[in-house]
């Protein structure tokens, strides 16, 4: 009995190191197989250099612009903290503006693509300052035109090298996002401009996970031109409003 025994021992063994073999070929599908390895940056060294570079290349050109600005009184500017203190920074900027008006133009609009470019914080009080420098039609359409523009720069540089970022992190809402669009794709413009107008997902990760599941760039640009409208009026006529009112 025991001869037999330790035959059937082995041969146990054989077959449970068989299975084991065969699940490592064919992958683990456990839950924490599935999970994502964050243990690791997602960008190469050349996609690392090719971001620094197009961001070194933008911050070169934000520096001739500054260049090319009048001289300024820059120690009565001050991050507004209130109405009042937007309406004492709105008096000081205004008197610029007047004196020199292309150049401040160039100047908000170069800081403005530019932030919305490489995902800056602080273009909320871009907006809040057009609407409080220039009133509601011209500040809605700096606004307006100014984010479109830095949302596209923002596509062509996920484009370039979006993907891994992306998909590092937010796998599951990427994966979401683009099981919508495969389903929408005869009414993607509708799609688009729902998402830009409701807060479904952020505007951050459209801009970014767009080129990544293949939304064209004419649906993109247009979805983001009107369905930003209405965000940006509530916030430039808000203000307007808001600093006429302190007069």
């Amino acid at each position: 009995m025991s001869s037999m025994a330790a035959p059937r021992s082995a041969m146990g063994e054989s077959v449970r190191i068989v299975l084991r073999d065969e699940d490592e070929e064919n992958g683990d599908d456990s839950p924490s197989a599935k999970r994502p390895k964050l243990d690791r940056f997602p960008l190469t060294r050349w996609e690392i250099v090719a971001s620094l570079s197009v961001f070194f290349i933008f911050s070169a050109g934000l520096f001739c612009v500054y260049l090319t600005m009048p001289a300024a009184d820059l120690g009565k500017l001050k991050l507004p903290r209130s109405i009042s203190d937007l309406r004492l920074l709105k008096d000081h900027l205004g008197s610029y503006a007047k004196d020199y008006p292309a150049q401040f133009i160039l100047g908000y609009c170069s800081i403005y693509i530019f932030m919305q470019t490489f995902m800056i914080p602080g273009t909320i009080f871009m907006s809040l300052l057009a609407g409080a420098l220039f009133g509601v039609i011209r500040g809605l359409l700096l606004v307006v035109l100014n984010a479109t523009a830095g949302a596209s720069s923002c596509y062509f540089l996920s484009k370039l090298i979006g993907r891994p970022i992306v998909s590092w992190l937010w796998p599951e809402k990427l994966r979401f996002f683009q099981a919508e669009i495969a389903k929408r794709r005869d009414k993607l413009l509708n799609y688009m401009l729902f998402l830009r107008i409701t807060p479904s997902l952020p505007n951050l990760f459209i801009n970014l996970a767009s080129p990544i599941v293949d939304i064209p760039f004419h649906i993109f640009f247009l979805a983001t031109l009107i369905g930003l409208i209405p965000a940006s009026y509530i916030t430039v006529r808000g203000i307007y409003e808001g600093i006429v009112r302190c007069s």
